[in-house]
């Protein structure tokens, strides 16, 4: 066993690990309250749009998975779709989205977090968004991502007077340790809290709070700004809105099921590269040997491929998923790998080469240093995964609020014939993917991580940590990880680096000469620990009766367990 900076944690009852220490302590109080899995989950998860202002917004996007002790499993998307009004070749002829309220989706996040308490909690919504509530009125001492954040975008942050005077207090950065106050985000969740308190009942409070935010002042207040400021958003999109319920996509691996969102984000890409991997065969390698890491990269750049080539809104795009998946489409595609020579460019999609792709002359990909990640499991066995985003230097605050709707128009694609091209209430192909493993011993194992594109790569190196090489939650979380990046990019402008793989400092040396001398241009992550995920996992065992839960040192994560 490999030492690690932090232990495994063990419990008898329930676990919660988020990407802010505080986030996780809101949501193990509420377990120790009595809440159940999901009502924890929903607490960290919105307290995660405090506690990590730069990475995720209270009105940004929440994509959720549960499963319930019952076997139940869904998913709630979380996601907005474009405003109605919005003309469909607006972004056409400039080849861009812009920064501003022009990429605002409808904000999906709060009406996520209410349906899954609606559908499967057990606790009321003022009670849920208490410590939330606490730590925007009170605050907290500012991390050093988020002091790198807002260093590094102090221009963008400076360029909107709500921004700045959120994030730039007395015109200045706020330094590591300071208190970082948010009066006005307070304020609007205590006005929804207000409204589930004065409903006679839980689901009437769930009804009010939600009413509160899509139709009622908030709304107003959201849709004026919109307005003034040249967006599409209107009332009714935000009246309208519900996210879509949706089933998990399931295949099963060496007798566990492992479960994702659907292709309205880029999960089905880890079940592609873990389906690729194991046809072309682990067994018997030596962990993060550099003929592993060979294999894991270009099965991970076969699924990239594909999702360019396929993946989009499966309300819009017929998205061949059962096809892609299949075993002798995998099969076929392996065996487009070739041992000690690698692709050096991205490989062809299931149904040709992709066309259109300069390579970047940046030295490294554009990348929004958003997105985080909770998940809880209960004493009865309910699981809940969740991957909360939405940065705040790319679009303005709403004055009064504290809250930017989703600018996650950010990923789509401006010409709308791509598979994830813009339209009218059509959803952008989304990055955050939380997944869940339902394991063979009857265990479950929810896990999930930021990170933009190096999200699923992260995920996938972590689950064969723990499934395939034997190692504790922990170990399996701090080993050193690669990405590839021989793909387009999610961010604009959507960069595309041929044969780049990035590995962490801690791959040995005689390992990335080796990748270098099959065709991998191997270039070392730079010293910004976040750029390789930070993924938190809980792993439940029947036969011990035991959950095991870690986070990820590589952020402000923390994992707790009674």
């Amino acid at each position: 066993m490999t030492s690690t900076a932090r232990p495994t944690l063990y419990g008898t009852r329930h676990g919660v690990s988020a990407g802010h220490y505080l986030a996780t302590a809101a949501g193990f109080a509420i377990l120790e309250a009595g809440g159940n899995a999901v009502d924890a989950g929903c607490a960290a998860g919105i307290a995660l749009g405090v506690l990590l202002p730069d990475l995720v917004n209270v009105a940004g996007v929440a994509p959720i998975m549960i499963r319930m002790a019952d076997g139940t499993l869904e998913t709630i998307a979380g996601l907005g779709h474009w405003p109605k009004r919005l003309p469909p070749d607006v972004f056409k002829a400039a080849g861009k989205i812009p920064n501003g309220v022009q990429r605002t989706v409808i904000p999906a996040a709060p009406d996520a977090w209410i349906q899954a308490l609606e559908r499967h909690g057990t606790m009321r919504f003022a009670d849920v968004v208490a410590a939330a509530i606490k730590c925007a009125a009170e605050g907290f001492a500012v991390n050093p991502l988020l002091h790198h954040t807002i260093r590094t975008h102090e221009a963008e942050y400076a360029s909107y007077p709500s921004n700045a005077a959120i994030f730039l207090p007395g015109g200045k950065v706020p330094q590591v340790g300071e208190r970082f106050v948010q009066g006005d985000l307070a304020r609007t969740l205590t006005y929804m809290a207000d409204q589930d308190r004065a409903a006679p009942d839980r689901a009437a409070g769930l009804r009010a709070a939600h009413d509160a935010f899509y139709r009622g002042d908030i709304a107003r207040q959201i849709v004026a700004f919109q307005e003034a400021e040249g967006g599409y958003l209107r009332m009714d999109d935000l009246a309208e809105y519900r996210s879509r319920i949706e089933p998990a996509v399931v295949r099963s691996w060496r007798g566990h099921k492992v479960a994702v969102c659907g292709p309205w984000c880029q999960g089905p890409a880890l079940l592609e590269a873990l389906l690729l991997l194991e046809q072309a065969g682990i067994d018997g390698l030596e962990h993060n040997s550099a003929v592993y890491l060979h294999r894991l990269t270009e099965c991970i750049n076969l699924a990239m491929a594909d999702r360019e080539r396929f993946f989009g809104d499966p309300a819009f795009v017929d998205v061949p998923l059962d096809y892609l998946l299949a075993p002798e489409t995998i099969r076929k595609r392996v065996a487009l790998m070739r041992d000690g020579r690698a692709f050096g460019e991205m490989p062809p999609a299931q149904d040709g080469p992709i066309a259109g792709f300069m390579p970047a002359d940046a030295e490294m990909p554009t990348v929004e240093a958003d997105t985080s990640y909770v998940c809880a499991v209960d004493r009865w066995g309910n699981a809940f995964s969740a991957t909360p985003s939405d940065g705040s230097y790319n679009s303005p605050v709403v004055p009064g609020l504290g809250i930017i709707p989703s600018g996650r128009g950010s990923q789509s694609r401006p010409d709308p014939a791509h598979p994830s091209g813009v339209g009218p209430g059509k959803r952008p192909r989304l990055t955050p993917n939380p997944a869940m493993a339902i394991l063979a011993d009857g265990g479950v194992m929810p896990f999930g991580t930021p990170g933009g594109d190096v999200q699923i790569q992260a995920m996938l190196q972590v689950m064969l940590n723990v499934l395939h090489f034997g190692m504790e939650v922990q170990e399996a979380i701090e080993a050193p990880r690669v990405a590839s990046y021989s793909f387009p990019s999610s961010f604009a402008p959507f960069d595309y680096f041929p044969g780049r793989l990035a590995v962490e400092s801690r791959i040995p040396v005689e390992v990335r000469a080796q990748l270098s001398a099959w065709g991998h241009t191997v270039k070392d992550w730079p010293d910004v620990t976040w750029l390789a995920g930070c993924v938190e996992v809980i792993r439940s065992d029947p036969a011990t009766g035991l959950l095991a839960a870690g986070a990820d040192p590589r952020r402000p994560a923390y994992a707790m367990v009674s």
